[in-house]
Order: structure tokens, then sequence, then C-alpha cells
């Protein structure tokens, strides 16, 4: 996207974002970091929606460029005090830290984000990624990835990537598509149905190569 422009950022109710939470700590292991407890709220929505654009140096991003900015980045340089979840239809962002107010940024209508984390010994439940808590186990490291429309035989994407440090790799793909994401890494591949509907997941970590 080469056009930079400020999107609205609105409060949301966090009932949701407490239910998926709650959902994710149930059945999580002590692999990965994706969620943690819920202090109870000490500010207003909006006091923490302008906190954390600010605090975080969000000003003027759109949901794609913090994304690109969170996923990428270092997980030693991680922030403690942000949560940003990716939804199909928004990022949201809350501070798990100053009561769990959210502020949410609208995704592109175009295009639709799903992270991978490949593995191959071990691996965590995840459905909507969390860009400053998931932790993949191949962090850094080369894989072909390869993703064909399943109506057309089309090859939607055919890249040679490096996964984050964070052990995931971002894929953006066009929005209600059905099709098939293959990885490939050191001679082993492993092969997936993908979808990217409304309902669908942005987070997939089921995919061993092996």
């Amino acid at each position: 996207m080469t056009v930079v422009s400020v999107l609205s950022i609105v409060p949301r109710p966090s009932a949701r974002r407490r239910a998926l939470l709650a959902a994710v700590v149930a059945g999580s292991l002590a692999l990965t970091a994706c969620t943690s407890a819920e202090p109870e709220p000490d500010s207003t929505p909006d006091q923490a929606a302008a906190t954390l654009v600010e605090q975080h140096d969000l000003e003027g991003l759109d949901a794609r460029q913090v994304i690109e900015r969170l996923d990428t980045m270092p997980v030693a340089e991680r922030p403690d005090d942000l949560w940003a979840s990716v939804e199909p239809d928004q990022l949201v962002l809350s501070d798990p830290t100053g009561g769990f107010e959210e502020t949410a940024l609208p995704m592109p209508a175009d295009e639709f984000y799903l992270s991978v984390a490949p593995y191959r010994t071990y691996t965590h439940d995840c459905f909507f990624h969390s860009l400053t808590t998931c932790l993949g186990e191949l962090g850094g490291e080369t894989v072909q990835v390869t993703v064909t429309d399943e109506a057309t035989g089309r090859t939607v994407l055919d890249e040679t990537r490096t996964t984050y440090d964070n052990g995931f790799v971002g894929l953006w793909l066009p929005r209600d598509l059905t099709g098939t994401l293959t990885i490939e890494h050191d001679g082993d591949s492993t092969t997936s149905p993908v979808s990217t509907g409304g309902d669908d997941l942005t987070c997939l970590t089921t995919m061993q190569v092996a």
C-alpha cells in the first residue's frame, strides 16, 4: 500500500476479546505466551486509545503498517504493555496492564492477513494471531511459501521467505480465497488448506514440516 493515511480509531466493547482470551488461556500450553491474566480497568476507553497510539508511536499508521511493524519486530524489543490481535476485519489493540480498553483499526478491504508458524517439534493453539505475544519454533529460517487458488488453479503466491524472529511468516492474501498453502523447509514440506473469509483464522500453527 503506497498511501499512508490515518484511519479511524474506535473503542469497541471488550466482551468478545475477553471470551477469546479465556478460550485461548484454557486451551494453550506453556509453550508460548499468547495471553496473560486480565487486570481490572483503571482508565476510560478514550484515554486508553490515545495512550496506546501515542505511547507506541503508531500515530498515522494504518492496520497493515502496524501489523508489519509489530510482526517483524525482534522478540526482545516487543512491548509488554501492548497486545495486538489480528482479526479478519480489524486489528484490535489493547493494553493488558491498563484494563483491556480496546482500540480497533480496520483491515484492508481487499486483503487478508494470515500469519503462519511452521514447526518441526512443538507448536501452540491459535486462532487470531497475537503480534506481540505469539511465538513459533522456527525463527529466522528460510522457507518456500506457495499459495494456490483452489477454484482456478492459479498460483497466488510463490516466494522464498525468512520467518520472523517470532517464528511466523506473514502472508497478505486476497480476501475470500479458498486454496492450498505449501511450505518447504530444509528439504521437507507441509500442505494445508487455507481460506480468507470473514470468519476464518488469522493464525495458522498446525503445519508440521517433516
